[in-house]
């Protein structure tokens, strides 16, 4: 059974949380099993996810600089969900 959206990342499974990205799009990097990416309509995202953190690595198509963000396994799955899938 998935924890609640209101549960901090580190109380999830991590077939939860492969799961949980699944449904919001992203791809699952086949060699490196802890890189994701996720496109979007106006920017693209690559997710790792790190020993104590989500790394999200917001590339943008116009060349503009890259923004990276890190959100603590601390946080809820419905706040890390909301601060990455919101867009850069």
């Amino acid at each position: 059974m998935t924890p609640p959206a209101t549960t901090p990342l580190y109380n999830h499974p991590l077939p939860d949380i492969e799961d949980w990205l699944r449904t919001q799009g992203c791809q699952q990097d086949r060699d490196e099993l802890n890189h994701w990416w996720v496109d979007r309509q106006t920017w693209r995202a690559e997710i790792w996810l790190d020993i104590d953190q989500l790394v999200v690595c917001y590339r943008k198509p116009d060349d503009e600089e890259d923004i990276q963000r890190s959100f603590k396994y601390s946080l809820s799955r419905q706040d890390v969900e909301n601060a990455v899938f919101g867009g850069p």
